[in-house]
């Protein structure tokens, strides 16, 4: 059956205000779900109008969009047995009309158990973060992408060693995020089982990456780094770390990351189990966001202008269990968790001048939904 679920983040760049979109959704459980999703969205009104399926794929867990808004990308883990085998890497072109997707092509991921992709912002790279098994075999990939949207065989191709001190989460590297900077020169890469970020310098022409000086920076001890996010100024660095609950704030400029502050995702008094998920900057800045998974709730925080440190606003309930991830339209307007182990999306309204969400009353039920973009179409 159907479910609306809504995980990813708008790239941190100017509003859109108003208009349509269309909204894409991944799926975690070929069982539940049949690929990948799409409604329609007013942002005026926050009506969402259901488009169906609109790719049939294997379990496509996090997607991705070209700038030029005519292709979208996914990884997809293509058998029953998740981690164990290698993943692929899936290219659709886009009709903005009915917001069916055409598959172009699809290659392998380079690596077992595909996490997460995005596309660089010239548009003519795709970068892969292939999770690895349980015991480790965290490694990234880079895809040219033809002038027809279409994937060509990797460019370059990273694999990690080492381990963390968490005994069973970082047991060996576990590549969770990739991305590039605002300018596009550095790319970066979130390690869940080495507490590290990896950093870049990246070629857009070649599609290579060279080790930064320094190759990395370094979180907590136990920390598991798991997605980042940087601001509209692009002046800041936000990282969520999975296993330990927290957001550190680095500063950032030319490739450099300082880390000035790490904050909890959880109220004080929580004692639960709890993973933190994902993250998101509001596009205007002044706000970030980030999913709790045990705790289900979102922590609201404003963000010092100057510094970039954060500040409690709230915990939010997502109305649901574990929502492992969430989405900003790109108005600003609207929030939407995606619940996955209760299967539902709740809809929020963004107060604009404190960050804080209001219930709209508004909510959908699907299967095991895993990740969302929204397409602008204004």
């Amino acid at each position: 059956m159907l479910a609306l679920i809504l995980c990813s983040f708008y790239p941190a760049a100017a509003i859109i205000k108003g208009g349509k979109a269309i909204v894409y959704i991944g799926t975690s459980k070929r069982e539940s779900s049949k690929g990948i999703y799409a409604w329609r969205l007013d942002a005026d009104s926050g009506k969402l109008e259901p488009l169906g399926l609109v790719a049939d794929t294997m379990r496509p867990v996090f997607l991705a969009l070209h700038p030029n808004r005519r292709f979208l990308y996914a990884v997809s883990r293509p058998t029953a047995i998740d981690r164990q085998s290698v993943g692929v890497v899936l290219a659709y072109a886009i009709d903005t009309k009915t917001g069916k997707l055409t598959a172009l092509n699809s290659l392998p991921s380079r690596g077992i158990d595909p996490v997460y992709v995005s596309v660089d912002r010239t548009g003519q790279n795709l970068l892969v973060a292939n999770y690895g098994s349980n015991s480790g075999n965290g490694c990234v990939a880079v895809f040219p992408i033809d002038k027809d949207g279409s994937l060509a065989e990797a460019s370059d191709f990273i694999k990690y060693t080492g381990s963390g001190v968490h005994p069973q989460r970082q047991l060996g590297p576990h590549s969770h995020a990739i991305n590039v900077s605002p300018d596009n020169r550095f790319v970066f890469v979130a390690d869940l089982g080495l507490d590290k970020i990896f950093i870049y310098h990246f070629d857009p022409e070649k599609g290579k990456l060279t080790p930064n000086d320094p190759p990395f920076a370094t979180l907590h001890p136990g920390a598991g780094p798991r997605q980042f996010v940087f601001p509209p100024s692009g002046r800041f660095f936000y990282v969520v770390n999975e296993i330990q609950s927290t957001v550190t704030t680095f500063t950032y400029s030319a490739g450099s990351l300082r880390e000035v502050q790490t904050i909890s995702t959880l109220p004080k008094d929580f004692t639960g189990p709890n993973t933190a998920a994902t993250l998101q900057v509001h596009p205007t800045g002044k706000f970030l966001y980030a999913a709790n998974r045990g705790g289900d709730n979102l922590a609201v925080f404003s963000i010092d202008q100057k510094a970039g440190t954060l500040t409690l606003v709230e915990f939010a309930p997502t109305q649901g269990k574990t929502p492992g991830s969430f989405g900003i339209d790109p108005s600003g307007s609207w929030l939407i968790t995606a619940n996955q182990s209760s299967d539902s999306l709740v809809m929020f309204r963004i107060d604009p001048k404190t960050g804080r969400l209001h219930t709209t009353g508004q909510g959908l039920v699907v299967g095991t939904p895993s990740c969302v973009r929204f397409l602008p179409l204004n």
